[in-house]
């Protein structure tokens, strides 16, 4: 059997009957693959088999759900000083000097089972969760959440406070994907499987989720999550904060109005040079 076909075996059995040294071994595999960035919850689709560029690996979060199964409440703790407690399943990730990351002093957290590449830098404190894939050359702002599953693509800078959610149930919800050389500003929050595409801006404090539609002021058009795809942020896309008015006549005398997403402009030049990360940063 495949380990896709063991994982989805096991994930199936009731707790009571499972053979817990064989499903343990399955999980350590999954596991392995994704510290080496080998497997992925999602990854790129080859030529137009989706219309986002997607492909979703629900099988990868079966794995995950199964380790937590199969775990025990253990101590975790790297010593004396710092003590955590959690399914032994999932300790923290031991990188090294020969992962290339900078992993800045000052309480940041790396769960086994995420793929931080090199020249990742991640600020304290910060915290990258299972599943999650940070590819080379980004930068974890302080206080930033990478959540389970999510795909952070290269030269991706999540700022100060930032979230990018996790997913792990349900099985077949999309995590939160962001492409190559997106801006997330500060204080954003990306939720409910949105895909933000190459090169788009998120200014600070924007919401993405999935009941959040998104005006695009340059095309006039307003995106949406749908029964079958997820909200997608249109490459080099510049989101701000809006606000639309709410047409009930209690609302209008109090002058209430909802928060929305806004698609002030696409990308040019002079947003290139505001949003540049020094090299000398990296």
């Amino acid at each position: 059997m495949t380990l896709r076909e063991q994982i989805e075996d096991f994930f199936t059995q009731d707790s009571a009957t499972i053979d817990k040294s064989a499903a343990l071994r399955a999980f350590h595999e999954l596991k392995f693959f994704l510290n080496t960035g080998e497997i992925r919850a999602a990854e790129p689709s080859q030529g137009s088999r989706t219309s986002h560029g997607w492909i979703l690996n629900d099988w990868v979060k079966k794995g995950i759900l199964l380790g937590f199964r199969l775990g025990e409440l253990s101590d975790v703790s790297i010593d004396e000083r710092f003590r955590y407690f959690d399914k032994q399943t999932f300790p923290l990730k031991r990188l090294t000097l020969e992962n290339q990351v900078r992993l800045v002093p000052g309480g940041s957290s790396v769960r086994d089972g995420a793929y931080v590449a090199k020249g990742v830098v991640v600020m304290p404190p910060a915290y990258i969760n299972v599943g999650a894939y940070v590819d080379e050359g980004t930068l974890i702002d302080s206080h930033a959440l990478v959540g389970s599953c999510a795909q952070i693509g290269k030269r991706v800078h999540v700022s100060a406070a930032a979230q990018i959610g996790g997913v792990l149930e349900p099985i077949g919800a999309f995590p939160v994907i962001v492409e190559d050389d997106v801006l997330v500003g500060g204080n954003c929050g990306v939720y409910e499987g949105t895909i933000v595409k190459r090169r788009a801006v998120l200014g600070a404090g924007v919401i993405l989720t999935g009941s959040t539609p998104v005006y695009d002021l340059p095309n006039k058009q307003i995106y949406k999550r749908t029964k079958d795809t997820p909200l997608v942020i249109p490459e080099g896309a510049v989101v701000i904060q809006g606000s639309r008015h709410i047409d009930d006549p209690f609302a209008k005398s109090h002058h209430i109005a909802l928060y929305t997403p806004v698609i002030i402009k696409y990308r040019d030049e002079k947003t290139d040079a505001a949003t540049a990360l020094e090299e000398s940063l990296r």
